[in-house]
């Protein structure tokens, strides 16, 4: 594969970035992806401001490759977590679900390299205004929280990469070397993939888990919970009393919380409540069909992205 901007933003071998997700992106599979070639990512969503310090360190002796933190905006303690990535010497950070207006000169500061996760072109021009310096263009076909504007990754990429000047990499439904192919065709200079990597060896979600979503096919994950915050989800008993209490209408926020109950997506992902717990994952699953490592993941990924662009080349030819 060619180098591009994003290869020349991360000092990256393939642009190939793992998403940060909750409960499945620790030390291990970051590292895993960053020593494949990739770009990985910990998820501090998930993790404690001590765990996270702990999941770092780990991370300067196990790979000697680009890596970064992933950091929704909304975490609770949201200062003391970037002063941790200041003190801790962190070049990469992702941020997601929120404005990244706030915290991008300071990370800027200190040396770090910025991107910001938006689910439309509108909030993409913002970021770069922003001073960001990529974007994440994250189709609704993603898993876990989503944009309420449910636009397809196919839709979304074209606006967003018309829209702004800076790098854009595309997520949402990628898992496959053709639908990366695609992602590059529509404008992208990367994508950014979460399922498939949840699903690896490396990844710290539950077997459970892993297993539930191998076997999830086409239509077996759903978009929910769109009074709180749009969710996608396997469908389970959870899913079943979410719907049927969406269905009723007028459900409240608050109700939607009493279903879900505390820590559901720590009880599905991570301990492997597979009926009880909330089970995040995108529309990709349905092209997983077993665990794989990291390392398999991103050579699958590039080889057939490989073989795919010669074909159209053929074809055209």
């Amino acid at each position: 594969m060619k180098e591009n901007r994003i290869t020349q933003l991360f000092g990256i071998r393939y642009p190939i970035i793992q998403g940060g997700m909750v409960w499945c992106s620790g030390w291990r599979l970051a590292a895993a992806v960053s020593n494949a070639g990739g770009l990985g990512l910990l998820g501090a969503g998930s993790m404690h401001p001590e765990t996270l310090v702990d999941h770092i360190r780990k991370m300067k002796t196990a790979t000697d490759k680009p890596w970064g933190v992933n950091v929704p905006l909304m975490y609770p303690e949201i200062d003391r977590l970037m002063q941790i990535l200041v003190d801790e010497g962190v070049k990469i950070v992702f941020t997601s679900a929120g404005s990244p207006k706030k915290y991008t000169s300071m990370l800027h500061e200190a040396g770090m390299t910025v991107v910001h996760v938006v689910p439309s072109s509108k909030l993409a021009v913002k970021c770069e205004q922003a001073g960001v310096d990529a974007i994440v263009a994250e189709g609704f076909e993603a898993g876990g929280h989503n944009g309420k504007e449910e636009t397809t990754t196919l839709s979304l990429i074209p606006a967003v990469c018309d829209a702004v000047t800076i790098p854009v990499i595309a997520a949402g439904g990628i898992a496959t070397g053709r639908q990366m192919l695609a992602a590059i065709a529509l404008g992208a200079e990367g994508v950014q993939l979460g399922t498939a990597f949840a699903l690896c060896a490396e990844s710290s979600a539950s077997d459970a888990f892993k297993q539930r979503c191998i076997e999830a096919g086409e239509g077996d994950t759903m978009l929910c919970l769109k009074a709180l915050s749009p969710t996608r989800l396997v469908r389970n008993a959870l899913y079943d009393r979410i719907a049927e209490a969406e269905q009723q209408g007028n459900v409240t926020k608050e109700q939607l919380k009493e279903i879900l109950g505390p820590a559901a997506s720590k009880r599905g992902i991570f301990e492997g409540d597979i009926e009880n717990g909330e089970l995040e994952i995108g529309q990709s699953a349905a092209y997983i069909n077993k665990v794989k490592t990291a390392e398999e993941t991103i050579c699958s990924l590039v080889n057939e992205y490989e073989e795919r662009k010669q074909q159209l080349c053929d074809r055209l030819a």
